[in-house]
């Protein structure tokens, strides 16, 4: 039994395309990170949300993940509201960032646990304030670290990327699909990411 540790859309659709069948139970756990947003940090974060399941299901392969956007050093996670969506994008204009996404497999029986971190690198379009303010009235960046989505509207933002796709989104599929394979669980192979 494989359980994701996450109530991210997205990320049942990226583990939907390794694994048929699983269950979701997502993690209630603190993500806040330790420390500046180094992948070591943000695997912790992974780590932490699924060691927090397989506690509590017990039995299953547990998989979580962490995504933060990373400009400066400083981590951008999802906007309080519209106004704060509308400062990261404009912050984010015109720059390169990166994408960093912790991965975790625990094994809730055994305790057996894996881990990795994956880093993208995306580069913004230098948009300007109306194309910004209309990409936020449409709602989709106000539940996404950095406040956009590259696999949907928030795709004309986005100048350039470097990486795996899968990454931005919020599940890099490679590296999951090594990890559950790594615990025997039967995995597919998912279509390649797009190219940049």
């Amino acid at each position: 039994m494989v359980i994701l540790a996450s109530a991210s859309p997205r990320r049942r659709e990226l583990l939907r395309r390794l694994v048929r069948d699983f269950d979701v139970v997502p993690a209630d756990v603190d993500e806040t990170l330790d420390g500046p947003p180094t992948p070591a940090a943000i695997e912790e974060v992974a780590l932490r949300k699924a060691r927090a399941v397989a506690a509590r299901a017990g039995r299953g392969i547990v998989v979580a993940a962490d995504t933060v956007v990373v400009l400066d050093g400083e981590a951008l996670g999802k906007p309080s509201d519209a106004a704060h969506a509308r400062a990261m994008l404009r912050r984010l204009r015109g720059r390169r960032h990166q994408v960093v996404t912790g991965v975790a497999v625990v094994d809730a029986a055994t305790g057996r646990e894996r881990s990795t971190a994956v880093v993208s690198e995306v580069t913004m379009a230098p948009c300007d304030d109306a194309t910004i303010d209309r990409y936020v009235a449409g709602g989709e960046p106000l539940d996404k670290a950095g406040a956009y989505a590259i696999q949907g509207a928030g795709r004309r933002l986005v100048a350039a990327w470097s990486g795996s796709f899968s990454n931005i989104v919020g599940l890099p599929v490679d590296e999951t699909r090594r990890l559950l394979a790594a615990f025997g669980v039967p995995v597919s192979e998912a279509p390649a990411d797009p190219a940049p």
